[in-house]
């Protein structure tokens, strides 16, 4: 029999919890750890939809990259959708597990398949978490031909089915050294200078934080969804070389709070 512990214990096998950032609450948010494990739905975020998509499928565990429960809730009476999808998710005995910035930490975690997707060789960490020599925020890596600026642009967002991408001035320059970094980057925008990035793929940056590119770098802001829904392969990879006694499911629910025209 699999557990939901076997499962998660897996999980933070490959991504420690301890990796995570103080804000984060990634691990078991809602569910038995010694429930057995029927299948597994695997997500960006959970939500209502997602969790009666789990029921409609029989799934009883859905592992999603973005918690559900950020802070603490001091009441659970529904008030608000992180409420209403706890209450549906315990009421149907369906656990939810969040693997968050610990995955986004780790060599072989998010930013590493945003690479894939790039093409990028020769890759390392951007920032390196104290004490460690292959944890942290980021990543840089190379491509094995030099790209024109506009090119390398319309590759990122045709890759990441980006409904639109935000960009600083181009440099006029080749693109060879890249740098990203999956959800909410722009803290790392120093470091991406520093290591000599021509272009920082990343998400959510605020107005006058595109100032700070400075004419040093282009940044490229795909969006917070298109340029971390790759996490869903991502996982369901990795569960497919460790089990064999659940089958794993891409949720099909759109959960992307943006549109766009």
């Amino acid at each position: 029999m699999t557990t939901i512990k076997k499962v998660t214990d897996a999980m933070e096998h490959w991504a420690p919890l301890r990796f995570q950032e103080g804000y984060d609450n990634a691990g078991l948010i809602v569910g038995d750890p010694n429930m057995e494990v029927k299948g597994v739905l695997i997500t960006l975020d959970s939500t209502e939809d997602v969790v009666e998509e789990a029921i409609q499928k029989g799934l009883n565990l859905i592992i999603a990259h973005h918690p559900i429960v950020f802070s603490g809730l001091k009441k659970i009476n529904g008030s608000n959708y992180v409420e209403k999808t706890v209450i549906k998710a315990i009421k149907n005995d369906i656990a939810i597990y969040a693997c968050h910035t610990n995955l986004d930490s780790v060599m072989d975690g998010v930013n590493s398949k945003i690479c894939d997707l790039l093409g990028l060789e020769n890759r390392s960490i951007l920032s390196l978490k104290k004490g460690e020599e292959k944890v942290g925020a980021g990543m840089i890596g190379e491509l094995s031909n030099s790209l024109s600026e506009i090119e390398f642009l319309k590759t990122v967002k045709k890759q990441f089915k980006a409904g639109s991408l935000r960009y600083t001035n181009l440099l006029n320059k080749p693109v060879k050294r890249v740098a990203v970094c999956g959800g909410s980057g722009s803290f790392l925008l120093t470091d991406a200078i520093k290591a000599g990035a021509d272009v920082f793929v990343t998400s959510d940056f605020k107005y006058h934080q595109f100032f700070d590119a400075d004419n040093k770098i282009v940044i490229a802001d795909i969006g917070h969804f298109e340029g971390e829904i790759c996490t869903q392969e991502l996982i369901y990879d990795y569960l497919q070389k460790k089990f064999t006694t659940f089958k794993a499911h891409f949720s099909k629910v759109n959960t992307n709070p943006i549109n766009y025209l």
